[in-house]
């Protein structure tokens, strides 16, 4: 199962949509975001990778803001170097389609090995790892868990106004590629919406961004986990949080702000 096939055609490449990679928004004729964070987060990740002493730097916080719907049609990525310093390198990538931009994901990198402070800082106590479902995955490669439910991967029978997990297991964003830690959880990312939003009556709110930052890039190849942290709504818009974490235990936090979108909700409940 993958979400883009690749095609090159003098020297320029294009990624074209598998079923995968359709949104249950627009009338499943958009790409889902998390197909769009990957590209980005693809494309940022190559440019970084090119750049002097590339191994010295870990990405800690990607941005994307989702400001036109994506079509589930050809799609072309590119990326910029915005900074690159000695500590601190900045890329900038855009998602187009028909020459028009729709997309735009923003990596920033720190260096490694600054060593720890030490002084004494407040922190939360360690958790302990995740319970990891074991269970085979269902069509999404996703499994769901919501309280007083526990594990399945059934989404019906999560629709429901509790507090909301999910468990993504590995898959390919582009065809005959294996997407890198980074490229695998900037793509799970953006399901934080699912995480966050889903509730009795499936997802009412859309989401226009996320902000991912880590501690740590995760363990891709054993799953990558969302667990719902905090919600607020007013006035239409709600900013939620959801904690990452990989089968060893906390990687890091998405941020996402979420626009209410009337009867265009996603309803898993129905049959």
């Amino acid at each position: 199962m993958t979400y883009f096939r690749r095609e090159v055609s003098d020297g320029t490449e294009t990624l074209v949509p598998e079923p995968r990679a359709r949104s249950g928004w627009g009338g499943r004729g958009q790409i889902r975001g998390t197909a769009v964070s990957g590209v980005l987060a693809r494309a940022a990740e190559r440019v970084a990778a090119a750049l002097d002493d590339a191994d010295a730097f870990r990405p800690v916080r990607w941005t994307v803001d989702l400001f036109r719907p994506a079509a589930l049609a050809p799609t072309n990525s590119a990326a910029t170097v915005v900074r690159s310093g000695r500590r601190i390198r900045l890329v900038d990538a855009t998602l187009t389609q028909d020459g028009v931009a729709v997309a735009r994901g923003t990596a920033l990198l720190l260096r490694t090995g600054g060593g720890a402070g030490t002084g004494r800082v407040w922190a939360a106590p360690d958790e302990d790892p995740p319970e990891v479902p074991d269970l085979e995955p269902g069509e999404e490669a996703m499994l769901y868990f919501s309280d007083g439910v526990g594990w399945s991967a059934e989404m019906p029978e999560h629709q429901n106004g509790a507090r909301k997990r999910t468990w993504h297991l590995p898959e390919a964003l582009v065809d005959g590629e294996k997407p890198s830690p980074f490229v695998r959880v900037a793509t799970v990312a953006d399901s934080s919406n699912l995480v966050g939003s889903w509730g009795s009556a499936g997802i009412e709110f859309i989401n226009p961004d996320l902000t991912l930052t880590l501690t740590r890039l995760p363990d891709a190849d054993g799953g990558i986990g969302l667990v719902a942290e905090e919600r607020r709504e007013d006035d239409g818009i709600a900013v939620l949080r959801t904690s990452v974490v990989d089968r060893w235990g906390p990687v890091g936090s998405v941020l996402m702000s979420t626009l209410a979108n009337g009867a265009a909700a996603v309803d898993f409940g129905r049959s």
